[in-house]
């Protein structure tokens, strides 16, 4: 850090205008060092792809099934009761063949545990259902 304090030799006052950088480097190395701290931070997570939220409209056609699991893990085909696994996979067989292939439409509880959905779609693969979708509520506005 210089400054010119005297007289110049020919007489005249004149203006240093010179920037005065030190202040920018000192504020440059305080980031510097900030993002040096944080972006190790933020790159050592598991690389996972994460689903995406969106909002499709669809229509529900006659044909699509809709399944149903209560928060106790229970299994309803429309409104009637499913007592086992191997009874939703009876029903589903004989759906199976249909053309075109009905669409499953898996509505679970929030609070339902994941095997009661997981049972659902093994029943799914061992009856041979293509299309499985699952039904859900859209979030709130603004949140």
């Amino acid at each position: 850090m210089s400054m010119n304090v005297g007289a110049s030799e020919d007489g005249d006052d004149a203006v240093m205008s010179a920037i005065n950088t030190t202040p920018l480097v000192d504020v440059m190395l305080v980031l510097l060092i900030i993002f040096l701290i944080t972006i190790p931070v933020v790159t050592t997570s598991i690389a996972v792809a994460l689903p995406k939220e969106r909002v499709e409209v669809r229509e529900t056609k006659p044909e699509n099934i809709i399944i149903s699991v209560d928060a106790a893990s229970n299994i309803y085909w429309y409104e009637a009761r499913i007592n086992n696994v191997d009874a939703l996979v009876d029903k589903l067989k004989k759906v199976s063949h249909l053309k075109p292939q009905p669409e499953v439409q898996v509505r679970g509880d929030l609070s339902a545990r994941y095997e009661g959905v997981g049972k659902v779609l093994l029943a799914c693969q061992r009856a041979g259902i293509v299309k499985v979708s699952f039904i859900t509520e859209p979030p709130p506005l603004g949140g």
